[in-house]
């Protein structure tokens, strides 16, 4: 444990200030229990989201990770005898209330894939376009704004804007991957849910993805699965830990990697499983 301490301790210092600084909280989910036919993947997590923030949700594969975020934006539904009991409140109301349009809830809570999936036909520009145009926004000039406020929001714009009308498909495997960041971010999400966004690039690509997250945190709350522990200590303001299904720790990075309050987190993050 003291050589993941020392390595981590610079950046969750800095963590800790932000989180500490945000206001209120977004999302509640109450025992949220969740499945696959007769399998249950989800144990009863409860846990609060706090506004313009980032939290990891770390643990190892099989856990529940992806199943929990992917329940958070209503996904989760759509995959062939997929299930969910318990509450999702966002701003007051239950997600999943009888009179909520999931398409809805999916405009607001915007979610960015593991591996990179720019629309293979789709030119850079059409790709962050695709959303709006979808939404009714059918004017050029207004298309144009949200295409170039989105880029730049995902530090893409100055790397592309010469080339806009070629296939997202030609850019590095990290640029995908803000293009994909800046899709999402075009519907003008008020949440940002990733899912171990860079598990398939390389160190460049993946510390570019934590600059631009730490600068989104500032605007979005943002809610990430990661598998790489260090991530999460580099650039979440809270983690929570998952094992088996169920929340064994959650709390402010610093907390959790510093002092873990269970033997099996302490076990995780120094690498004795997982």
């Amino acid at each position: 444990m003291s050589h993941v301490r020392n390595n981590l301790a610079a950046s969750l210092a800095a963590n800790a200030g932000a989180a500490a600084s945000a206001n209120g909280h977004r999302i509640f989910t109450e025992h949220i229990v969740g499945g696959f036919g007769d399998t249950t993947v989800l144990k009863g997590i409860s846990l609060r989201i706090a506004h313009c923030s980032l939290t990891a949700i770390m643990g190892p594969s099989g856990c529940g990770k992806s199943t929990f975020i992917r329940c958070i934006n209503r996904l989760h539904e759509e995959i062939p005898r997929a299930w969910v009991t318990g509450k999702i409140i966002l701003d007051g109301q239950d997600i999943y209330g009888a009179d909520v349009d999931p398409v809805a809830i999916r405009r607001k809570i915007g979610m960015v894939f593991q591996r990179p999936n720019p629309f293979p036909t789709f030119s850079i520009y059409d790709n962050v376009a695709a959303g709006p145009r979808l939404n009714g926004l059918r004017k050029r000039h207004a298309l144009d704004e949200v295409v170039e406020k989105s880029l730049r929001h995902a530090a893409l714009w100055d790397e592309v804007k010469d080339r806009l009308e070629r296939p997202g498909t030609g850019l590095s495997g990290g640029q995908q991957q803000r293009l994909c960041i800046a899709r999402a971010l075009a519907v003008d999400p008020e949440i940002l849910l990733l899912d171990e966004p860079c598990s398939a690039l390389d160190p460049i690509g993946t510390e570019r993805i934590e600059e631009l997250l730490v600068q989104l945190k500032k605007e979005y709350t943002i809610i990430m699965v990661t598998h790489n522990i260090q991530q999460a200590g580099r650039i979440a303001d809270r983690t929570v830990f998952l094992l088996l299904g169920e929340m064994v720790e959650e709390g402010s990075t610093s907390d959790v990697f510093t002092s873990p309050k269970d033997p099996r987190t302490e076990a995780f993050i120094s690498g004795r499983f997982g």
